[in-house]
């Protein structure tokens, strides 16, 4: 560990004493907690000291882990509601339809796509929540159609009680995924942030035919999934030391994995609605597809593709705070089968982190998709329902897929 500079130590330490509070941080007197517990004086740019192997476990430095630390849609509404309409006629999505990214026409035929996606660490090991956030933040651009070109990086991290290390495996799992996808960093921001988080500005771009939006879902589409759910209740039962080995695995991987052929499939199969299933969990982003479109979307719990013990773990109540946020907007455009239980309700309402694309696909073009993204390796991916006329509730969910298809295949 690097000696401290004793004379600069005692300069900054004198100016927050005069003053009655810590400079780099108002709301404590000086000393500290952090100087008289160790010997450390992060004003003078001092860092806790390193011993041995840096095992460092991000979620214990957060609240709220991954999607789960967003703002809830019925709160962000009420902000975004009091906002200037924006009548640009560039403009071919803004705020108004909450789409996963804007869209803006550059020149005629070619659309510009831009989204920003930062959030805190649902896993611990910091390589892996670099490709995670990285992946989220790209799904946005896929979900409209596109492909990204380039990205700029946004990192808060509390660079004096954590290594750099650490920061720099975040952004380097960052950079791996934006290899894969194609595209390029061409810079970024940081903040020293008591919370870690991280996420990109990402800039992609689609053409007019190939663009896909959140708008139109019609009457008699397919609704496909092709990521399973879970990400946001086995995180928090990983903060709580409860979630399993298999869990956890499956969820990361989930997560670090881009939906990059999912969407080039979506639009070599000329799908022209979809969005990406992320913080506000599958009905939150369904239901805004379904209010979009103008339309009522049907789905079956038991078609849905989870994660290892996502239902276990919701039955014993292991689901955040972000599923009240969540139900908050969804439930009162919801109706459920009066046999679904709580857990499975929550499963539902659960913030997904680097989430699968979920699409509304004419019937006759869902079957040979499926099969495709299958052969694509992207096996979690399934019929969950169907999109019906517009009714008195966005959404409507049955527990078993033999109510919502009948006896007629889904493909």
């Amino acid at each position: 560990m690097k000696k401290p500079d004793l004379a600069k130590r005692k300069k900054v330490m004198g100016r927050s004493i005069r003053l009655g509070h810590c400079v780099c941080d108002p709301s404590k007197p000086c000393p500290c907690p952090m100087f008289q517990h160790h010997n450390v004086c992060l004003c003078a740019g001092e860092h806790l000291p390193v011993k041995g192997p840096v095992d460092v476990k991000l979620t214990r430095h957060v609240r709220s882990a991954g999607c789960a630390s967003k703002i809830g849609q019925e709160d962000l509404h009420a902000v975004l509601s009091k906002l200037p309409k924006v009548t640009d006629k560039r403009l071919v999505i803004g705020l108004a339809t909450a789409d996963d990214a804007g869209v803006f026409e550059i020149r005629p035929g070619t659309l510009l796509v831009q989204t920003v996606d930062v959030f805190t660490p649902g896993v611990d090991d910091p390589y892996t929540f670099g490709r995670i956030a990285a992946c989220n933040a790209l799904s946005d651009v896929y979900a409209m159609g596109g492909g990204p070109v380039t990205a700029l990086s946004i990192i808060g991290f509390p660079i004096h009680t954590l290594p750099h290390s650490a920061m720099t495996a975040i952004l380097r799992g960052g950079m791996d995924v934006l290899g894969e996808a194609g595209a390029v960093l061409v810079g970024g921001h940081s903040i020293n942030d008591d919370e870690v988080k991280f996420g990109l500005a990402v800039t992609g771009l689609v053409t007019r035919s190939a663009l896909t939006t959140n708008a139109a879902a019609k009457p008699g589409d397919v609704l496909i999934l092709t990521k399973p759910l879970g990400t946001g209740i086995i995180a928090l039962a990983g903060q709580l030391g409860r979630a399993s080995a298999r869990a956890q695995k499956a969820a990361a991987e989930s997560m670090a994995t881009l939906n990059r052929r999912a969407a080039e499939l979506m639009v070599r199969h000329r799908v022209k609605a979809a969005t990406d299933v992320t913080g506000f969990g599958l009905l939150g982003h369904l239901t805004r597809m379904m209010l979009e479109s103008k339309a009522t979307a049907e789905i079956a719990f038991d078609a849905l593709p989870l994660l290892p013990d996502t239902l276990d773990y919701a039955t014993a109540g292991m689901y955040s705070g972000a599923n009240e946020r969540n139900a908050s907007f969804s439930e009162k455009h919801t109706r459920f089968a009066s046999n679904m239980t709580e857990a499975e309700q929550a499963v539902l309402y659960d913030a997904q982190t680097s989430g699968g694309l979920l699409m509304s696909v004419p019937p006759l073009r869902a079957g040979a998709l499926l099969k495709a993204l299958h052969a694509e390796g992207i096996p979690h991916a399934a019929i969950i329902g169907r999109v019906t006329l517009p009714s008195s509730r966005a959404v409507k969910v049955e527990r078993s897929a033999e109510n919502v298809f009948g006896n007629i295949s889904a493909c």
